[in-house]
């Protein structure tokens, strides 16, 4: 069975036929390692509840914008902070 490649791939596929990756003498170290960092990676994806204190006026109008945005205030305050730690939107401190 032909299986098509990607460029990526079929640059992987290239460099092993001329030889240029070498065998990994501690490949069971290499292989936890990179088991570590999927199971990090996942756990990294779940979505964690928290408490929050926040003035009323400011969940009030918070929860207009979603509206008017047709998502839910929590999704807009998650979004915010995504933004934020991304650096794709400021906030003056």
């Amino acid at each position: 069975m032909k299986v098509a490649l990607d460029k990526y791939e079929k640059q992987i596929e290239d460099a092993l036929s001329r030889d240029e990756f070498v065998s990994v003498g501690d490949l069971e170290d290499t292989r936890q390692l990179f088991q570590e960092a999927v199971k990090n990676y996942k756990e990294l994806q779940e979505t964690k509840s928290i408490t929050l204190r926040v003035k009323k006026e400011d969940l009030i109008r918070v929860k207009a914008k979603a509206k008017r945005s047709g998502i839910a205030y929590q999704t807009l305050i998650s979004l915010l902070i995504h933004k934020y730690i991304r650096g794709e939107t400021e906030v003056a401190l």
